[in-house]
């Protein structure tokens, strides 16, 4: 078995950029993305020193990720709440739905943060989840615990909002 202070050096540089942009985007301030980002792996080397044996780091890291980021919405007094609603079927293919890849390649990243700052919480997590951690529709419906067709509801929804701010 791997000794948890090298597991958690491993863990820690594969995803440390991923958690620190998903806070960034979440917080739009990087000091608070760094301490929120610490905490994070703060936790998670606490739970490796307990000796518990986290299956899916990823899941975990991006659950605590989300959690701290509500609590810190939560004590300004601006957590959002989220509905779902039907997206018709038609529209989770669409071909024009790659228009965060689209606007990542033209470099842009301003506009696309701006627009990004005025999506829900959980439109925006998915956003980032998919196009820029590139994360699996399986593994984000995982760490939701919603069913991948949940997330390909909210993903079409999540974009056609994005859309909308960006025109």
């Amino acid at each position: 078995m791997s000794h948890p202070k090298r597991i958690f050096e491993d863990i820690y540089n594969q995803y440390i950029e991923k958690i620190f942009r998903f806070i960034f985007f979440r917080v739009n301030s990087q000091e608070k993305a760094e301490d929120i980002s610490s905490e994070v792996f703060s936790r998670y080397w606490q739970q490796l020193k307990k000796g518990l044996k986290i299956e899916n780091p990823s899941a975990f890291l991006y659950k605590v990720a989300r959690n701290l980021v509500t609590d810190y919405y939560r004590e300004k007094g601006r957590a959002q709440m989220v509905s779902l609603d039907n997206c018709p079927p038609e529209e989770i293919n669409d071909p024009n739905s790659n228009i965060v890849q689209q606007a990542v390649l033209r470099s842009d990243f301003n506009t696309i943060l701006s627009a990004m700052t005025n999506l829900k919480q959980d439109y925006q997590e998915i956003i980032i989840w998919r196009y820029l951690d590139e994360l699996s529709i399986p593994e984000i419906a995982k760490m939701l615990n919603k069913s991948e067709g949940a997330i390909r509801v909210m993903l079409c929804r999540a974009l056609k909002v994005l859309k909308n701010q960006l025109k």
